[in-house]
């Protein structure tokens, strides 16, 4: 989730918070109805959504006009919630069929969409399985990323939240808790994650903010520090994904009295 289009010529103790303007790039398609993740890869120009459960299983791939260009049907792989993409060096798309919103879901699937700028017929699709620790209860997850072999999938709750991690391998896998954590303020569910392209930086969003983690060691995301980076706008966003490393690239669902966008967001103003 952290590549470039060309297409577009924490301490825990310290936490800052600053407000920032989100920028309309494009409208996404009406036919679209409930967009839930954006994606940009290292082999195409083009930015890639999905819808979530009660949707088609369709994978599309929009222009910067919100157009789209490739429309790849995923078949015979259902839609029970996609919530997410991400992707690797490689420019190939990862699917988070994880929305839980029951909390009754025990296997989990991650589809891995083999170099979707190339498919013109039958998609190469592969499918990584998870049940999570036999300790854990059933949780909802929205958001995650690849980095370093792992995926990294972030729980959405109000509370305590979950942090697990999956290798990226085909099969069955039963995934590790890798923290437990808490983000103090009034919206916090987490909906969508990204990582930077130098591992740097993740963001991790939620309807009105994004929450930008820095100055960490490895993979430990939440022991450096920590920023709240506030819209002057409140929607459902559900996608988020790198357009460069101090710019993110945000969508949300439409709502009864506005249209769904491609938002431009500026990290380096805050």
């Amino acid at each position: 989730m952290s590549h470039l289009p060309k297409l577009f010529a924490l301490s825990f103790m310290l936490v800052c918070c600053t407000t920032s303007k989100l920028e309309v790039i494009a409208d996404l398609p009406h036919n679209l109805n409930e967009v839930s993740a954006i994606e940009t890869t290292t082999q195409s120009e083009l930015l890639w959504v999905i819808e979530d459960s009660g949707n088609k299983n369709n994978l599309y791939g929009l222009d910067g006009l919100g157009n789209i260009i490739k429309n790849i049907d995923l078949k015979p792989y259902g839609n029970v919630d996609w919530e997410d993409l991400t992707s690797d060096k490689e420019g190939n798309i990862y699917i988070g069929d994880f929305g839980n919103n029951s909390k009754k879901r025990k296997e989990f699937t991650i589809l891995k969409v083999k170099a979707p700028h190339k498919i013109e017929n039958n998609p190469e699709i592969g499918s990584i399985q998870f049940r999570l620790p036999k300790d854990m209860k059933s949780q909802d997850f929205e958001a995650f990323f690849l980095s370093d072999g792992l995926f990294y999938i972030f729980s959405k709750a109000y509370g305590k939240c979950y942090l697990i991690t999956v290798p990226n391998s085909p099969g069955k896998h039963t995934a590790t808790l890798k923290k437990e954590f808490k983000l103090d303020s009034k919206r916090n569910r987490i909906t969508s994650a990204d990582i930077s392209d130098d591992g740097q930086t993740v963001v991790l969003l939620n309807h009105d903010k994004v929450w930008k983690l820095t100055d960490y060691i490895d993979d430990n995301f939440f022991d450096g520090e920590r920023k709240q980076l506030k819209f002057h706008h409140l929607s459902q966003k559900e996608g988020v994904c790198f357009k460069s490393k101090n710019q993110l690239l945000i969508t949300d669902e439409r709502g009864r009295s506005r249209d769904s966008n491609i938002y431009l967001f500026n990290m380096d103003t805050n």
